[in-house]
């Protein structure tokens, strides 16, 4: 799925865009079973009144979204919705495990101390402990969940021995058969301690064994790149025109032979305790389906758990597009492949959601004339699409969010990922509606601090959200959707390797952003006039060259894709502009912008970027993409870096944003559920200690 996310200060698109992939909304034009006692917020609460920011820690700011529409609702509908919300927190502990193989092991004994730690609360390591801890909470581990840098707690070990002593006595310490607690100490000390000990969840650096410089747990401590490729090249040597997605969905071990074989994700697999629960909450979704087009696409699902073949997930992943009927849908899988350093396998994520009628208009009027974008765009015309195939461009509302997509969530999503499915079957393509008015409802800073001057501001201000979601909107619904891949041409993850994600993600933002200044959005009402265009080229470039910095810390270089992603695009549209001064580089009182000159010629720019990226990925170019995202979505200029985190630094804004979920309850009557109801947590830690609770399948080890 192609996941765009806002940069750098919020979300990720769904590739399947899953980056957690958009432009800082501050300073870019684009902008369970039973409810926890103390959960207290309606429905859909006026705008004035609904409390969207629930903490702030670290570069994290955690925020709630509201779930309009919810009440206008069918019975059977909320009822559908609990069931597949069940089914995505059932899942939870999947991606934990999957980011690193200590992740849930730690995050239990920090749970535990949470809980019971007896002692003074008040001291300035406990509150360093429970920053570090809503840290691992928001990413699900120990690493970054975007830099994927491992944390660096700012508590000693010896208070982390302390805490965890305190608790002893406690019945939720993770001891491992003939543990004990000092076994326990000794153990993750040196895990959560030493700098050296996987220091990096991905790493995709073009001059080191990704797999083995990568702490993710997608491979044996003993396999290496080399082996993963080329244990695949075997296995998709005879795929034809179909191929299935080799590796989504398994760990890639040695045995005791030390011959490479895979742990298949399944029920009765790795994981099956978790999977288990998620199909029992599938099965019950299947009995009120909402017509027989879903129903399919849920069984189909059911049985992919069950046996672990990645054809019945081709095979669900087709009836899932064709089901475009219904009101309620779900993405609950092995999806995105950002967290593979050499994307082969999924992460577990889920995303429980229904139709946002009013807003599925726009998108529906974008999505009816795919053919006509196709047919105008500047890529050659042997990779253009003669027969765009069923683009399904619709707004939704969010109910859940787990493993990947949550905390940190996509405000776009398009998916099947499969190429071939695409260009068969087609596709759908969503904007997470009420997760884009959250991000909305949060007063910009940053847009004051790095803006030219008022002009600028003030057109930002005033498109700000139409540009935002028209952006979101084009990069899933034409963009992702766009292009096709040369006869005999092999995948982009075979063929571009790291580098496949940011250019997907780069094509499908460079046709949004072509588009942005096309008449042709006037016409069709989605736009109301050119200067919303030029808004969005200005927080682009703006967020692309500059504000993007301030996620990262000083030494360090551009390595998430949809970061490189947009580094590239607004880098190299600025290089080949500079005969002609398109965008232009000024200072002011010793503070640098960039600024816009000629928005015809930039777009013009746009155009020869998308042709070039789109023969790249038809023709497999590997060098070719390998030079211009080392060139221009890597290095990082560090005096425009150190000022750009000074600059920020008096604006006290979080870096990212993610979320919490609402809870639903089913309100049950004789036996019968009778209605469902939502709340909000009061607190990000609540919520995360109620999901333990509730929701801890797995064991900490788990092979």
């Amino acid at each position: 799925m192609k996941k765009l996310l806002l940069a750098p200060v919020a979300a990720a698109l769904l590739v399947a865009c899953n980056d957690s992939n958009t432009p800082d909304p501050a300073a870019s034009a684009t902008a369970p079973a039973a409810v926890h006692a103390e959960s207290t917020a309606s429905v859909e609460a006026p705008a004035e009144s609904f409390r969207y920011v629930i903490d702030r820690f670290a570069d994290i700011q955690v925020l709630a979204y509201q779930v309009p529409g919810f009440e206008d609702l069918s019975l059977k509908q909320k009822e559908l919705l609990y069931y597949l919300h069940q089914a995505a927190y059932a899942g939870r502990d999947i991606m934990w495990d999957q980011n690193y193989r200590y992740n849930l092991r730690i995050r239990r004994t920090l749970e535990s101390v949470v809980r019971n730690y007896p002692g003074d609360r008040s001291t300035e390591a406990f509150a360093n402990f429970m920053t570090y801890a809503k840290q691992v909470w928001f990413a699900n581990g120990i690493h970054h969940h975007y830099s994927t840098l491992k944390f660096q707690p700012a508590f000693s070990a010896e208070d982390f021995a302390g805490y965890v002593n305190a608790v002893a006595e406690a019945d939720d310490l993770p001891l491992a058969e003939g543990q004990d607690v000092a076994g326990l100490i000794t153990e993750l000390t040196p895990v959560i301690f030493d700098p050296a000990i996987a220091p990096k969840k991905v790493n995709t650096a073009a001059d080191v064994d990704k797999v083995a410089a990568s702490a993710v747990n997608f491979y044996g401590e003993d396999v290496t790149e080399q082996e993963v490729r080329d244990f695949y090249a075997a296995q998709s040597a005879d795929d034809g025109d179909e191929p299935v997605s080799h590796g989504l969905n398994s760990k890639l071990v040695k045995n005791a032979e030390g011959q490479l074989e895979e742990k298949v994700w399944k029920v009765g697999g790795m994981y099956s305790p978790a999977i288990e629960q998620i199909v029992v909450w599938l099965n019950k979704a299947v009995a009120v389906a909402e017509n027989d087009k879903q129903r399919k696409a849920l069984e189909l699902l059911v049985k992919y758990y069950q046996t672990g073949d990645l054809h019945t997930f081709d095979e669900y992943s087709i009836a899932w597009v064709e089901d475009s009927d219904s009101r309620i849908d779900v993405v609950n899988g092995f999806i995105e492949v950002y967290n593979d350093p050499i994307a082969y396998r999924g992460s577990f994520e889920s995303v429980v959601s229904f139709r946002d009628i009013e807003t599925s208009k726009r998108i529906a009027a974008i999505g009816a004339q795919a053919q006509w974008f196709e047919d105008n765009s500047p890529i050659m015309d042997e990779h253009k699409r003669a027969n765009v195939k069923g683009i399904l461009g619709k707004a939704i509302t969010v109910v859940a969010e787990s493993g990947d997509a949550s905390p940190s969530t996509p405000i776009g999503i398009n998916l099947p990922n499969a190429n071939w499915i695409r260009a068969g079957h087609g596709s759908k393509s969503v904007n997470l509606s009420n997760v884009v008015e959250a991000y909305d409802a949060i007063p910009s800073k940053a847009l004051h601090e790095f803006a030219w001057d008022e002009a600028e501001i003030e057109r930002a201000e005033k498109y700000k959200v139409v540009t935002g979601a028209l952006h979101t909107d084009m990069h899933e619904v034409i963009g992702h959707a766009s292009g096709k891949i040369n006869p005999g041409v092999g995948t982009p993850k075979e063929t571009l390797k790291q580098y496949s994600s940011t250019l997907e993600e780069g094509r499908a933002d460079l046709v949004a952003l072509y588009y942005m200044m096309d008449p042709k959005l006037v016409e069709l009402g989605v736009m109301p006039d050119m200067d919303a265009g030029k808004s969005e080229y200005d927080g682009y470039i703006r967020n692309g060259i500059m504000t993007q910095l301030y996620r990262l810390k000083p030494g360090e270089l551009i390595e998430e894709a949809h970061m490189r992603n947009r580094a590239m695009v607004a880098r190299w549209a600025m290089d080949m502009g500079k005969e002609d001064n398109v965008i232009e580089r000024r200072e002011r009182d010793g503070k640098t912008y960039f600024v816009v000159n000629d928005y015809q010629a930039l777009r013009g720019l746009f155009g020869e970027q998308l042709r070039e990226l789109q023969r790249i990925k038809s023709e497999g170019d590997f060098d070719a993409i390998q030079h211009l995202v080392e060139n221009y979505g890597t290095q990082v200029d560090p005096e425009l870096h150190a000022e750009v985190i000074e600059r920020y630094a008096a604006l006290d804004v979080a870096p990212y944003k993610g979320f919490v979920n609402p809870y639903l309850e089913p309100v049950v009557e004789n036996g019968e559920i009778v209605d469902v109801t939502v709340s909000y947590p009061e607190t990000f830690e609540e919520q995360m200690l109620y999901y333990a609770e509730h929701y801890s399948f797995l064991p900490s080890d788990n092979g």
